[in-house]
């Protein structure tokens, strides 16, 4: 090889390795972002210590989990359970959305099933928020472990522009890995 070639061929490859370096950032910071779960409101979705990834390009619809800054700038991971403009309550037990019944097909597991009692207390959104509706802009979040999370029920709703992603996948730990609904 040649000296003209050999300067070549380590110009294209630091081109590659640039092209690959750069890539890797705009995917890491700007459209998938790993997190560590921290912490049990998300049990059984979610258990202490799951690493998922964060997609920053999302459009959030009921149920979707989502990432988020609360006032204090910790980074929370609640599912979305009211959509701006909507009335949300519960009674017995049972969610409804502008008065009509909504399944929560993902509290169909052994740690509800099993719990006994009530999983999520009776409320209106006007008695914890003094608004009869979701906020323009804003969305009502909680954990799946009603029991133990702190969520809109005692922050109230989030605005958009504090939330960082959607997530719906578990990368680690291995055995756990899986896509989340």
């Amino acid at each position: 090889m040649g000296k003209n070639s050999w300067k070549e061929f380590s110009w294209k490859w630091s081109k590659a390795l640039l092209l690959a370096g750069l890539i890797t950032v705009l995917l890491r910071n700007f459209i998938f972002i790993p997190m560590t779960i921290e912490g049990s409101s998300m049990i059984p979705t979610f258990q202490q210590d799951d690493q998922i990834i964060v997609k920053t390009i999302y459009d959030i619809e009921r149920f979707d989990l989502v990432v988020f800054h609360d006032s204090s700038n910790r980074t929370l991971v609640k599912r979305v359970i009211g959509l701006p403009g909507e009335k949300i309550q519960y009674e017995n037990d049972q969610l409804y959305v502008n008065d009509k019944k909504f399944e929560e097909k993902f509290l169909d597991n052994d740690l509800v099933n099993n719990a006994g009692g009530i999983w999520t207390s009776d409320f209106t959104l006007e008695e914890l928020t003094g608004t009869q509706v979701v906020p323009e802009d804003e969305y009502f979040v909680l954990g799946d472990n009603r029991r133990s999370s702190n969520d809109s029920r005692y922050f109230g709703s989030i605005p958009v522009e504090s939330i960082v992603g959607e997530t719906s996948f578990i990368y680690y730990p291995f055995n756990r890995m899986k896509n989340v609904q």
